[in-house]
């Protein structure tokens, strides 16, 4: 498998060839670039990192690799231990640290792990930053530091109580609505660290009725963790069988949330930004983002509350620099990623998790989950992907393309987006696997499929000639 470097980090295999999979000498290879991309930021004051991790299973080692050579670079690490990726994010800014390592491998298997890579604002490095820091990665030697300049080391496990302290003071988070409610709700963590931090945040918030299954943290994930519709079936059936009000899933580093209704039906990943964003815009007027292969809901929820909706390449990253750039007042992505800038600019379940409950809570007495998803207009997007072959030049592939339906509205900014009507096929590669993402949004779920399967064919078709 090939070593992925991207904004999105430092991704790979356990196990292989160094330069081919996220092998020891790669993380400290890409570890000790961090370091002196940092120094050379911030010249040669005294910096502090603060890492964490999800729980997969080779998080120790490469925990351990990451730490040494921090270490070795002079570098104090403030360490959070088993954490999430948005706790991570917010422990930089509390710390007032010079950057953050995150090491998760986000929704990919068990066998991949990668090191997330943080700016002082806690916040993924951009595209630039990243280009410097792969440039640094390349050069011919690393020099570390000397034994009396060696970092020292801080484990600190008290940012689990420090986030939700901070998502339970925000103004439309409304723990005590949520307590009166009375809501039984039940959560998936995979296996990972959610089986720590969504529990905490729920009884803080007065749920008492909480059950989590797959709560071993231990990084085996019980399911394919990218929490997908096909993924799922185990805590829809337990939702069914038991009665609860609702279902939490999240990813093994807890920046992507998807919900399950009361009657096991999946919400809809797409359909969590809607909601909360709803919820928000309620409230505190103001403008929305999200990525190309978002849902049109979003704009939808946008304009009927007086709103206006703009559109972002994929990536946290660039979701990010959207909303900064146009003062947005909630965002992200429709993969379930809630952005919401009173507390932070980055994915966060915790924090999405606790506005869609106000959201539910504030409804009339008897409003179902379910019931609340069906004021939303109803979209289906159909995602798919296709695995890229050894040298296929995936530009001139989306370029013929292009080229096929340049009549069409289109747009070429992050991949390929073509409209056709109120349907659309958006076209990019992935940043974090070597794959093709290929996604379609109708308001027929048959003809999003029908739509995804016959652009499917064409690229196959190009690909095989």
């Amino acid at each position: 498998m090939t070593l992925i470097k991207s904004i999105s980090g430092i991704r790979g295999t356990i196990g292989g060839s160094t330069g081919n999979n996220l092998t020891p000498p790669d993380i400290v290879k890409y570890a000790a670039a961090y370091s002196d991309w940092l120094i050379e930021r911030n010249g040669t004051q005294t910096l502090k990192v603060v890492i964490g991790r999800d729980a997969r299973m080779s998080g120790p080692m490469v925990s351990a690799l990451v730490v040494a050579t921090l270490q070795s670079k002079g570098i104090h690490v403030v360490d959070l231990g088993l954490s999430t990726t948005p706790t991570v994010e917010i422990a930089v800014v509390m710390e007032e640290a010079n950057g953050g390592i995150i090491i998760t491998a986000s929704h990919n298997p068990k066998q991949w792990n990668a090191l997330k890579l943080l700016n002082e604002k806690g916040e993924f490095i951009s595209a630039e930053d990243g280009a410097s820091l792969l440039q640094i990665a390349e050069a011919s030697s690393v020099e570390f530091t000397e034994v009396d300049n060696l970092g020292t080391y801080q484990a600190d496990d008290s940012y689990m109580k420090k986030h939700t302290d901070a998502i339970l003071n925000l103004p439309l988070v409304n723990a005590a609505a949520v307590k009166d409610r009375g809501l039984r709700i039940v959560v998936d963590a995979v296996n990972s660290t959610g089986a720590l931090f969504i529990p905490f945040l729920l009884k803080s918030m007065g749920v008492r009725d909480v059950h989590v299954i797959n709560d071993t943290v231990n990084g085996d994930f019980a399911h394919n963790p990218e929490p997908l519709p096909e993924n799922l079936t185990q805590i829809s059936s337990y939702i069914k069988e038991n009665k609860y009000d609702l279902g939490i899933v999240v990813d093994p580093d807890v920046d992507r949330l998807a919900l399950v209704d009361e009657h096991g039906n999946m919400f809809g990943e797409e359909y969590t930004l809607v909601a909360v964003a709803d919820y928000v815009l309620q409230h505190k007027k103001g403008n929305t983002v999200s990525n190309l292969s978002s849902t049109k809901a979003l704009r939808d929820v946008a304009e009927s509350n007086g709103c206006q909706h703009y559109a972002s390449s994929v990536g946290e990253v660039n979701v990010v620099e959207k909303m900064k750039e146009v003062e947005a007042v909630i965002g992200g992505e429709g993969n379930g990623g809630i952005i919401y800038p009173d507390l932070h600019y980055g994915r966060d379940a915790l924090v999405g998790i606790a506005l869609f409950l106000s959201h539910l809570s504030r409804q009339a007495v008897h409003t179902s989950c379910s019931e609340l998803r069906s004021q939303y207009n109803d979209y289906f997007i159909s995602k798919n992907k296709i695995e890229l072959t050894p040298g296929l030049d995936i530009d001139a592939l989306l370029a013929q393309m292009a080229d096929r339906y340049k009549d069409q509205p289109h747009t070429d900014i992050d991949g390929l987006k073509i409209e056709f009507g109120n349907e659309w096929v958006h076209l990019r590669k992935s940043n974090t696997e070597p794959i093709i993402r290929v996604y379609a949004e109708s308001k027929n779920e048959s003809t999003a499929q029908e739509l995804a399967a016959k652009i499917m064919t064409e690229i196959k078709a190009i690909v095989a000639s």
